[in-house]
C-alpha cells in the first residue's frame, strides 16, 4: 500500500509517531462515521427501520414460543427471509464502504503491525536455506551498518541467525551462501515504517530472508485479561464502541 503514502503519511503519520494509541482511536472514529453516514444516505432508512422492529418482535415471539418446537421453526424461517431482506438493503452501502476500508487498513498495516527499528537499536535478520544445504553462510552489509555477531557462520535447519545494528537510513544487505547470494532491503527510521519482514526467493538455495521485528503494542505492557491488542483488535473494539453511539445519536438502522 505504499501508493497511498504520499496521501496519508503528511496527515496520519506524525499523529501515529506521536502515540499509536491516539491515532488507531481518531482513526477508527472517522472510518465509523463514513460508515454511518454512507449508510443513512444510501439505504432507505425507512424500510430499514421497519425490518429492524420486525427482528425485534420476532426475538420476542421466540421467547414466547420456546416450548412449542413446531411453531418456533417456522417462526424461524420468516425471522431468516426478514434478516436477508434486510442485508440486501444494506448491500449498497456495505460495498460502497468496503474498497475505501480496505485500502486505509492495508495502509495502517504497514504502519502500525511492527514497531519501527530505531538507529542504533540491535534487531537480527534471520535466513532459510533450501533443505538439506550445508557448509557456511556469511552476511555482507552496507556502510553504516554494524555487525554485532560473526559475519560468517554455519548453515542450521532452523534458519541462520545474525544481530547488527546501523544509523538511520535505507540499508541493504547480502547474504552469500556459496556461489548463490539475495539481498534485501533494511529501514531503519525513528517513524512508524518498516520494510516487508519476509522475502522469498524462488529456485534458490536462499529461500527466505526475514528481518524479526517487534510486534507494535499500542497499549504498551497493558494487557486487557491476558490480552495485548495489536492495532487490529484495538480498532475492531473502537469501531464497534463508536458505530453504536454514532447509529443511536444519527438515528441509523
Amino acid at each position: 500500500m505504499a501508493f497511498l503514502d504520499p496521501v496519508f503519511n503528511p496527515v496520519l503519520l506524525p499523529l501515529l509517531n506521536k502515540s499509536p494509541f491516539i491515532g488507531i482511536l481518531i482513526l477508527s472514529l472517522i472510518l465509523s462515521l463514513i460508515v454511518v453516514l454512507v449508510y443513512k444516505y444510501f439505504t432507505n432508512q425507512q424500510e430499514m427501520k421497519r425490518l429492524k422492529e420486525q427482528q425485534k418482535e420476532y426475538q420476542q415471539k421466540f421467547k414466547e414460543l420456546k416450548d412449542k418446537p413446531d411453531e418456533m421453526m417456522k417462526l424461524q424461517k420468516e425471522a431468516m427471509g426478514k434478516n436477508f431482506e434486510y442485508m440486501k438493503h444494506s448491500l449498497k452501502a456495505t460495498l460502497i464502504t468496503m474498497l475505501p476500508i480496505i485500502l486505509v487498513f492495508g495502509w495502517m498495516n504497514a504502519h502500525l503491525a511492527f514497531e519501527p527499528i530505531y538507529p542504533g537499536e540491535s534487531y537480527s535478520i534471520t535466513a532459510q536455506f533450501k533443505e538439506g544445504l550445508t557448509g557456511d553462510a556469511e552476511l555482507l552489509v552496507d556502510e553504516g551498518m554494524e555487525l554485532l555477531s560473526p559475519a560468517v557462520q554455519a548453515i542450521t535447519a532452523g534458519g541462520t541467525t545474525w544481530s547488527l545494528k546501523s544509523t538511520q537510513g535505507e540499508h541493504v544487505v547480502t547474504i552469500k551462501a556459496g556461489s548463490i547470494q539475495q539481498s534485501k532491503k533494511v529501514l531503519i527510521t525513528t517513524e512508524l515504517k518498516s520494510e516487508m519482514p519476509l522475502s522469498v526467493y524462488k529456485h534458490s538455495d536462499i529461500e527466505q530472508i526475514k528481518i524479526n521485528y517487534n510486534k507494535l503494542r499500542p497499549l504498551g505492557d497493558f494487557e486487557i485479561f491476558g490480552w495485548q491488542p495489536g492495532w487490529l483488535g484495538l480498532y475492531i473494539i473502537f469501531s464497534i464502541v463508536f458505530s453504536v453511539i454514532l447509529r443511536k445519536v444519527m438515528n441509523v438502522y
